[in-house]
């Protein structure tokens, strides 16, 4: 299956170039930070990574008509929420992974003390960085609560938690106990789903977006967080770790919860092409004419190599 990746879209490359100008922005202005940190939180943040998180964000926010200046600071606060989420997640204590994006993960690179701190700080900026976007008090305390509610308890933290509860018992009960797909599908509707939905949620806010095409936005981030997820799942079992950037083959070894693991390799395929197929229906039902990043980015969560 080709990579859209190797068809780079000038307008995405725009975008991409201002999120890594707006994150570089945020850590820079860190100034008192002790020395170790700051570079610990520059190495999970700066270290490339696909960024479809902040290009959904431009994206949606971009075809409902909000400026790029409005959509910086949600862009990069979504980012460094989920940089922070990585560095927690390849920590020995949950993934216990040494390679993220090519290159040693923060623990490995520093120390695990160090790695959660990071974490933690890369956390606290995101949140300065979106009280001081440059919209309406009404948007910013509706962008607050909206990244708040997709990393917490009842979103990506609650999923990871669903996780690693599901990969224990796996190993506990058998490989003939496995989850169903229903429950499977709402851990990563939390762990994955929650944070690319309020991207695309954040896009919606800045721009004013009205509650009819909210809910066909949230079909359609539903879809591409379900997709992500999916050929994340399949590219562990098909993929090499030179190629991916980060370990693979992990699922298998730390027997987690996986999609091709519960319904096969075909079958999840089938799946991915039905929610391609959901992403276009969703945004054609909203007859915008400038979707086209849009669509470019669901084709990527599922279509991707890396």
């Amino acid at each position: 299956m080709p990579d859209p990746a190797a068809r780079p879209d000038p307008q995405l490359q725009a975008w991409r170039a201002r999120a890594d100008a707006a994150l570089e922005r945020a850590l820079a202005a860190l100034e008192h930070g002790e020395p170790r940190l700051l570079g610990a939180m520059r190495h999970a943040a700066l270290a490339g990574g696909k960024r479809i998180r902040p290009l959904l964000v431009y994206a949606c926010g971009n075809a409902f008509g909000a400026a790029d200046a409005a959509l910086d600071a949600p862009a990069a606060a979504v980012e460094l929420v989920h940089a922070y989420s990585l560095v927690h997640d390849d920590l020995p204590a949950m993934d216990d992974d040494a390679l993220r994006r090519g290159r040693p993960t923060v623990h490995i690179a520093f120390d695990e003390a160090t790695a959660i701190l990071a974490g933690d700080a890369l956390q606290s900026l995101a949140f300065a960085v979106l009280a001081d976007a440059p919209v309406d008090d009404g948007r910013r305390v509706a962008m607050l609560r909206e990244l708040a509610g997709a990393a917490g308890a009842d979103g990506m933290c609650g999923g990871q938690a669903r996780d690693l509860a599901a990969a224990g018992s796996k190993q506990q009960r058998g490989a003939d106990r496995l989850l169903p797909v229903v429950e499977l599908e709402r851990l990563h509707a939390m762990k994955t789903g929650a944070l690319l939905r309020a991207a695309v949620r954040l896009g919606a806010i800045a721009a004013g977006a009205d509650a009819a095409a909210r809910a066909q936005l949230d079909r359609y981030a539903s879809a591409l967080g379900l997709g992500f997820q999916i050929r994340d799942d399949l590219l562990d079992v098909e993929g090499d770790s030179a190629t991916l950037g980060k370990t693979a083959g992990k699922d298998a070894a730390q027997a987690k919860a996986t999609f091709p693991g519960l319904l096969g390799v075909e079958a999840s395929r089938g799946r991915l092409a039905g929610l391609g197929e959901e992403m276009n229906a969703a945004l054609d039902a909203l007859g915008m004419t400038a979707d086209a990043p849009l669509r470019q980015l669901g084709r990527q969560a599922i279509e991707r190599t890396h």
